[in-house]
């Protein structure tokens, strides 16, 4: 199950001219990283605030320039360990930010609860990466993708900034298939380093 993930090669596709200009004028795949942790910066500011339709487009940006420092390194033959470091950094960075904005949002809304809520769902969904993190660690592949993967969070945040409320439902969702995917790729990972 790749969830949302199986979309990248159309996203990627989307963003070819952008690749193309960042090879031409030798644009380091660093500056994507750090143009999507700033997108989810501004966008952790618009959750807190609940502007819905910002948090959409600045979200976006955020899984664009996650998709464009790798597919920029490649592009330009610039692929590095350090880079895959960097790349993890920004993806982690982002997340804490937005969740950081939805505790803000929530908090104010819902209280005591809707923090919890989201504080547990932050903790929860960075165990699918801790999981293909700790198997690539090991020699495995990096596992992407999943039933509730990057793409995922990012669409259930824009739902609820439109829908507070709605986060009763959501989050726990959000925590439970974060949990099955943390789960199928440590299956995945057993098989491949069995």
């Amino acid at each position: 199950m790749r969830g949302l993930y199986a979309l990248k090669p159309w996203y990627t596709r989307q963003l070819d001219g952008i690749v193309r200009w960042a090879v031409r004028g030798g644009v380091s795949p660093d500056v994507f990283t750090w143009l999507g942790v700033v997108s989810a910066a501004t966008a952790g500011v618009a959750v807190a605030v609940g502007w819905w339709f910002l948090v959409l487009v600045l979200l976006a940006g955020r899984l664009a320039g996650a998709n464009l420092d790798g597919a920029v390194a490649r592009a330009r033959g610039v692929s590095r360990p350090w880079g895959f470091v960097l790349n993890e950094i920004g993806d982690r960075l982002s997340d804490l930010l937005m969740f950081a904005g939805l505790a803000v949002l929530l908090g104010r809304e819902q209280g005591t609860s809707g923090l919890v809520l989201v504080m547990v769902a932050a903790v929860v969904a960075t165990l699918p990466t801790v999981a293909s993190l700790a198997g690539a660690g090991a020699g495995a592949p990096r596992l992407n993708g999943g039933p509730f993967g990057k793409t995922e969070r990012c669409l259930a945040v824009v739902l609820l900034v439109a829908a507070p409320a709605l986060s009763p439902l959501v989050l726990p969702v959000m925590i439970g298939m974060s949990l099955v995917t943390a789960v199928t790729r440590l299956r995945e990972l057993r098989r491949l380093l069995a």
